[in-house]
């Protein structure tokens, strides 16, 4: 398992300004647990002659995980709970670790709690 799992947050509705909002917010939380570092996504350097913003990069976080199962596992349930706070709103998370991706948006809990754990036990594997 490699140490950096990519988070992507979304929110239906939200502008720039609130997503960066939140993920500031779940950056904090994410720091209080066994992780090596929280960092926000970096954007690509715009083309030349443009002064636009990477649109991927906000609401983008770097996680980078201790070779546990159990950091993972903690950030797992962070972004689980970040997810059902959302009041009604629509929210989404990507997910991407090895290549591999996972978005979470309103399915049903047992169905996300499925998905979620054929993720984790799939990579607390590979990271012995």
């Amino acid at each position: 398992m490699t140490n950096e799992l990519r988070v992507q947050l979304s929110e239906s509705g939200a502008d720039a300004e609130r997503l960066d909002t939140l993920t500031r917010y779940l950056r904090r939380e994410l720091l209080q647990l066994d992780v090596g570092d929280v960092t926000a996504l970096q954007a690509g350097a715009p083309p030349p002659g443009t002064r636009a913003i990477d649109a991927g990069a906000i609401g983008g976080l770097v996680v980078t995980l201790h070779q546990s199962a159990q950091s993972f596992v903690g950030v797992i349930a962070t972004l689980r709970l970040w997810l059902r706070r959302g009041d009604g709103i629509k929210r989404t998370i990507r997910l991407e670790l090895d290549g591999d991706v996972l978005e979470l948006s309103q399915v049903s809990l047992p169905e996300q709690d499925r998905l979620v754990d054929l993720f984790v036990n799939k990579h607390s594997r590979a990271g012995g």
